[in-house]
């Protein structure tokens, strides 16, 4: 009793300075935070929110001040025909346009983000292994991340050309192809060129954020499977899948979110015919090419929804917790 009785008035303060500490920690986080949450509200919100309330009016490049409020039309709206009387409904959510705009978003995305969490697996387990020259390997591989996205896509443009492309040359003289091929042209090839240089590009981000992962897996787990004389396969699937998941989950997120908005790549390979068209692509056409600023502003809006919508689910599904990776 006498020995509780001296421990325990010592663990109370102990416990209150800790408590003071977080507590002032946690208001110089907030202090610090201020500033960025100010400009990401004026650079950010403030544009969302006039995109918002465009895609409730009739505005137009030419009168965007003076747009009158027309509620739900750039969304859906029904027409009552006197000479047949049916009922013809127009706008966003009945326009096969957007709707296959979504789908080939939604199918990017799906086939993007696979192979490069797939093939960015691969590289990350042969770059966290020991061998010569590891770190040289590892600063060029992020070569194809580095490189500016239009400049990318130019530089593919040029090899992926029908008349004077390296690959469709190298296909010619290998025997793989009969024919020159316009890869990006083609309504079959051009989405699956889009999604190759995608793939090549981002591939590296994935394998760089699952690296990290790779790296806080403690090596004595591995020396104990190895005594234990488990199998390398079953080593991946029963203790560096699961421990490395938090990453993953991460870095999968970050890339849909990419993939969904898809726009510069789409835009500069090809000639944004409806097999390559994108929510990104049909948006931007509405609001600057054909100066239905008002519908643009509703499309821009239903793909906020819809990437907010996958984002939501996806963390709710995968049980994603950004303060640990996982819950």
């Amino acid at each position: 009793m006498a020995t509780e009785a001296m421990v325990s008035p010592v663990r109370t303060p102990v416990r209150a300075v800790r408590s003071e500490l977080t507590q002032q920690r946690a208001r110089a986080a907030r202090w610090f935070l201020l500033p960025m949450m100010i400009a990401l509200l004026v650079v950010a919100g403030w544009p969302l929110l006039r995109s918002i309330w465009f895609s409730f009016t009739d505005a137009s490049l030419n009168n965007l001040y003076g747009a009158e409020w027309i509620g739900l039309g750039n969304y859906l709206r029904w027409q009552v025909l006197e000479s047949s009387g049916t009922v013809r409904y127009r706008g966003l959510l009945v326009d096969p346009a957007w709707w296959n705009a979504v789908w080939n978003t939604v199918r990017f995305a799906f086939w993007s983000v696979l192979w490069e969490t797939v093939l960015g697996m691969i590289v990350a387990l042969v770059l966290n292994a020991e061998f010569r020259g590891r770190g040289i390997v590892r600063a060029a591989i992020l070569i194809p991340w580095a490189i500016p996205t239009i400049v990318s896509a130019k530089m593919w443009s040029w090899m992926l050309n029908d008349q004077f492309g390296i690959l469709n040359d190298l296909g010619m003289r290998l025997g793989l192809l009969s024919q020159k091929v316009a890869w990006t042209a083609s309504a079959e090839t051009a989405m699956t060129a889009v999604l190759v240089v995608d793939i090549w590009k981002t591939t590296p981000f994935m394998a760089l954020l699952i690296l990290a992962g790779l790296q806080m897996i403690p090596k004595d787990i591995y020396e104990a499977a190895e005594i234990d004389g488990v199998h390398p396969v079953k080593q991946f699937f029963k203790i560096t899948l699961p421990l490395v998941r938090p990453a993953l989950m991460v870095a999968i997120i970050f890339r849909v979110l990419d993939a969904l908005r898809i726009f510069d790549l789409i835009y500069v390979l090809t000639p944004n015919s409806d097999a390559t068209k994108t929510m990104s692509v049909v948006a931007r056409e509405n609001l600057f090419d054909f100066d239905n600023f008002a519908y643009g502003s509703a499309q821009s809006t239903l793909l906020f929804l819809i990437i907010a919508l996958f984002t939501t689910l996806y963390i709710w599904l995968g049980r994603v917790n950004f303060d640990g990776g996982s819950r």
